[in-house]
């Protein structure tokens, strides 16, 4: 299955989660099996006393002059997820301050150029930069409908006057977590925070604390079709579990899962993605392709079963995201002959796999309990490649 592109590896050679319900009111997706009583991750103590929060008391004009002056970060790419506020849910929001309702407080995470992350507010302050910046984000400009209380200022595309005033005068809180603060600190206090009843979710606050390259690397990747057919299409864009999926493969190929060690799990994702952004263009566009290269193996070989433990069986299981590491990983490490061989071999690597799943243990076991724990996860690799290896030299 020859690539698409003809790039040269700039690198030199590579070394049950529950169904969660959208704002739609329908399940995100399949669910991503991982059992709840093991969280995928090895938590370790943290160091309290480098914490450094700090609580600004200061006005919607305030954030609005950061934004012009791209000082505050959205997250450019948000208007791509699913699950966003419509614009009934921004225009009542909008509704509220000109009431004179207060506001929740906002949640950021300063930049060392002091550019202020927005980790929870940037569904509000979408809400108002499209009434106050003409053009932001290439978005339409929000026409205020829906209202209950203010039906006098339907249809209304920007605000003047008193209104305006009344907005941009509103006064906020925003709590900043500075820079220097370690990324295991920063992580902890904004998985305690709950957005629209929900806390937010890992991949979130990684989205949110790191600017840069990766962002627009793990959208794209999510949205390629590759990766939606390989997966069945089941994995939900709208927590972005899609992009914590991609993540964990880019992880693993940047941390070979030899190099793995005991670590908290979710900063070990976090860490990849600084290691991304410090990646070269070409170094990016490289470790797309090989992921593209990789689903589009693992789609023709495996079926619709595919990423996960039901292979062999006529019942569908979840996607396992801990198979999905081993099994992508492992095929992005063959050059393109190797994946020809695989998928010529398909049926050998299919039972080989099924039988692995069904009669080994350790790789049962790497697979459902503690993925995180590195005896585990070099147990899940190990086991798939040596499968890879057997089919590759005929044994």
């Amino acid at each position: 299955m020859a690539g698409l592109e003809n790039d040269a590896d700039p690198r030199g050679a590579l070394f049950e989660r529950p169904v969660e319900i959208g704002a739609n009111g329908r399940p995100t997706g399949v669910e991503l099996e991982l059992p709840p009583d093991e969280p995928d991750r090895l938590a370790k103590p943290l160091d309290w006393k480098s914490i450094s929060i700090e609580t600004e008391s200061t006005t919607v004009d305030v954030l609005m002059s950061r934004l012009r002056a791209k000082a505050l970060d959205l997250a450019p790419d948000f208007h791509r997820r699913a699950g966003m506020w419509s614009d009934v849910q921004q225009s009542r929001f909008i509704e509220s301050l000109l009431l004179g309702l207060p506001v929740a407080p906002f949640h950021m995470a300063q930049q060392e150029d002091d550019t202020w992350s927005v980790v929870d507010g940037s569904q509000r302050l979408t809400a108002i930069a499209r009434l106050m910046i003409p053009g932001f984000a290439e978005l339409p400009p929000l026409t205020l409908r829906g209202l209950e209380y203010l039906p006098q200022y339907e249809g209304l595309t920007h605000l003047r006057g008193r209104m305006q005033v009344r907005v941009l005068e509103t006064q906020v809180v925003v709590h900043i977590v500075r820079h220097g603060t370690p990324d295991a600190v920063k992580f902890n206090v904004f998985s305690r925070l709950t957005t629209g009843g929900s806390p937010l979710t890992p991949q979130e606050i990684r989205h949110a604390m790191i600017p840069g390259p990766a962002r627009s690397l793990l959208a794209d990747l999510a949205e390629n079709p590759a990766f939606g057919e390989a997966t069945g299409f089941d994995v939900s864009n709208e927590r972005m579990h899609d992009r914590e999926l991609v993540l964990r493969f880019l992880a693993f190929r940047l941390t070979p899962p030899a190099a793995y060690r005991d670590q908290d799990f979710e900063l070990f994702l976090t860490d990849a993605m600084h290691r991304l952004n410090a990646l070269t263009d070409k170094q990016r566009h490289w470790e797309a392709r090989e992921f593209r290269e990789a689903m589009r193996c693992a789609r023709t070989v495996f079926g619709g079963q595919a990423f996960r433990r039901s292979l062999g069986h006529r019942r569908k299981l979840p996607l396992n995201k801990a198979l999905f590491d081993a099994v992508a990983v492992n095929i992005a490490t063959l050059d393109d002959r190797q994946r020809d061989v695989l998928v010529t071999s398909r049926d050998e690597v299919r039972d080989g796999l099924s039988a692995r799943l069904t009669g080994d243990f350790a790789f049962e076991r790497a697979l459902t309990v503690a993925p995180g724990d590195p005896g585990n996860v070099r147990t899940r690799f190990e086991v798939v490649a040596r499968l890879f290896q057997g089919v590759l030299s005929g044994d």
